[in-house]
Formats: C-alpha cells, sequence, structure tokens
C-alpha cells in the first residue's frame, strides 16, 4: 500500500513540478487554454498503446506488447484504404465504417498475438517482435508503401480536433478508455486473475486460473487499444502511413517504468500509467517551448526514468524511517567487559 501511495503521489509532485517550471519559465504562457489544450490532443494516441504495454507487462513471464503502434499503423492504413474504395466521401458512413475496420483490426491483431503466445508458447516479446514486423509489412503492402489520404470526414475530424468544456475529446476517449479498464483491472475477476498470474504463475495454474484464456484476452484488449490509437492518430492528421511514430514503441515503455509497472508482472495501476503519460507530454512540450533540441528531450526523458527506476527499487521513507530511532526501541545494558 506505501509502495502504491508513494508512486502516486510522486507521480503527481513530477506533474504539479512540471507545471510550475514551465509556468514560470514562459511567463504564465505554457499554461493558457490553446497551450493545454494541445498538449492534451497530442497524449491519447501514445498513452493508449502505455496501457496496452502495462496489461502485457502485468500478465508477467516476461510479458510485454512490441507492435502497438505497428497494429495502430495498419489499423488506419488498412482502414483507410478499405472504406476508400468502398464508400468514399467523407459523411458520417465513412467514419463510422472506418471507427469500425479500424477497431476489428486492432482487435483481431491483439487476439493473433495472444494465440500465438497462449497456445504456440512462444515468448511474448518474440512473438510480438515477430507481429510488429508483420503489420508493419502488411502495412507497406496494402499501401503500397505510400500515404494513405483519410481527409477531414466530419466525424473524425471533430474526433481529433474538436473540444468539449476545453478538453479535447481524443482526451475524453482516452480516459475514459484507460477508466474502463482501470475499472475491470479493479471490480472484476479479469483484473484479480491477472494480477495474481504475474505475481506467481504456478500458483495460478494449480488454483485453477485460466491461464491461456487470460493471455488470449490481455493481448486482445491491447491491440483493441492499438486500433484506437490508430483511430485517434487519423482523426488528428489528414494522412495515415505505415511508418507513423517510430518512436512510440519506447516512448509507452518508458511511461509504464515510470508508472511503477512491475517488468517481472503482477502489479500495474492505470492511473499511474496516466499521469506518467501527462508528465512525459508536459516534458516534451516543455523542451520544445524552450527551443530545446530532441536530443535535449531524450536526455531529459532518460534522466526521468533512472530517478523513477531509484524511487521504484529504493524505499526512501522507509530509510528515513530506520534512520531516526523510535521512542519504543529498548537499550539493552551492555555486559561488563
Amino acid at each position: 500500500m506505501q509502495r502504491t501511495t508513494g508512486q502516486l503521489l510522486m507521480l503527481v509532485v513530477i506533474n504539479a513540478g512540471l507545471l510550475l517550471v514551465g509556468a514560470a519559465i514562459s511567463g504564465g504562457s505554457f499554461l493558457s487554454p490553446f497551450n493545454l489544450q494541445s498538449m492534451a490532443g497530442q497524449l491519447p494516441e501514445i498513452g493508449l498503446l502505455a496501457v496496452g504495454v502495462m496489461l502485457a507487462m502485468c500478465a508477467g513471464n516476461g510479458g510485454i506488447d512490441l507492435s502497438g503502434i505497428a497494429l495502430a499503423n495498419l489499423s488506419g492504413v488498412l482502414s483507410a484504404v478499405i472504406v476508400t474504395q468502398l464508400i468514399g466521401g467523407d459523411g458520417a458512413n465513412f467514419s463510422l465504417a472506418f471507427i469500425a475496420i479500424a477497431l476489428a483490426t486492432g482487435l483481431m491483431g491483439g487476439f493473433v498475438n495472444g494465440f500465438l503466445i497462449a497456445r504456440m508458447n512462444i515468448t511474448p516479446i518474440l512473438c510480438t517482435l515477430g507481429t510488429q514486423l508483420a503489420f508493419t509489412g502488411l502495412a507497406v503492402v496494402v499501401s503500397g508503401g505510400r500515404a494513405v489520404t483519410v481527409g477531414s470526414p466530419d466525424l473524425l475530424s471533430r474526433i481529433g480536433n474538436d473540444v468539449v468544456a476545453g478538453t479535447p475529446i481524443s482526451f475524453l476517449l482516452f480516459l475514459g478508455a484507460a477508466g474502463l479498464i482501470a475499472a475491470a483491472l479493479r471490480f472484476t475477476p479479469f483484473g484479480l486473475w491477472l494480477m495474481l498470474m504475474g505475481t506467481n504463475p504456478k500458483a495460478a495454474i494449480f488454483a485453477g486460473f485460466p491461464r491461456k484464456r487470460m493471455l488470449i484476452a490481455t493481448y486482445t484488449i491491447s491491440g483493441l487499444l492499438s486500433g484506437l490509437s490508430g483511430v485517434i492518430i487519423a482523426a488528428r492528421n489528414v494522412n495515415v502511413k505505415f511508418d507513423y511514430g517510430s518512436s512510440y514503441l519506447l516512448i509507452a515503455i518508458l511511461i509504464a517504468v515510470m508508472a511503477g509497472v512491475r517488468p517481472e508482472g503482477g502489479y500495474g495501476r492505470v492511473v499511474c500509467v496516466v499521469l506518467s503519460a501527462i508528465a512525459l507530454q508536459l516534458m516534451s512540450s516543455l523542451l520544445n517551448f524552450g527551443g530545446f533540441s530532441n536530443f535535449v528531450r531524450d536526455f531529459a526523458w532518460g534522466l526521468l526514468l533512472l530517478a523513477f527506476l531509484a524511487f521504484s527499487r529504493h524505499d526512501l521513507a522507509g530509510f528515513f524511517r530506520a534512520a531516526r530511532p523510535s521512542a519504543s526501541t529498548v537499550r539493552l545494558p551492555r555486559a561488563p567487559g
């Protein structure tokens, strides 16, 4: 409980500190509604991938999903090609069909990952590395290696650009999806089984947990989140392409690690992943706002990662408690001589 509270508190402090620093160096313009909306609009596509990485890591046994951004790009490219040829135009039917095909593609891609890992006993990191290459190659074949034009159909354009009560719709979708995942982990048997399976796989097997079905369900949900990320990417851009967001994979893993997700499995909180994603977005925007290069941004992200790893490895509060003698400590007399 102390570790959970400490991780959450640290993320809140980091976010508050970044906001204060941004306000100080910009004279307050960093906190302008336009800048905050811009940052919130950029966050969902990578945040959804990070939640998917968290789920795979919680499953244990070295679980991880390296195919997230590749599947997101495939979802957008395949949906754009099919809908453009079959429907065309830019009406509501185009947008609805695009969303449905993109989500279905993400769902099927995640199911393939889960099936290969659970039924074929392929190591997760190798399996998702292979499917990452397969998804990217399929997107190249489908698109001919070129960007596919989606345009600005009304519904998709609203998702990517409009705001509700001052908050981008895409950010609200991200929060809604994250909230559903958090509720499932907290209040359903799925969450209990997933965490226990990651904590002690052998005990979970002897307890009768449906391990194979859990793995398939976990990676399928991760794939669905990738499909939703593909929808938001298409909604924010006129075109979709097979190599969009080439750095997103490492950033998604970084977000999960910063959020305190255990690589060995068994622990992860969605709220910490959300706050971690916000912290990275704030830092990225702050460095861009200050005119720093991408190399400085990568250096800062590396320092932040090291700081969180150090915090998660050492109980700082426990260290200070140990350094302070307890009033209840009984001092034994020293033996003579």
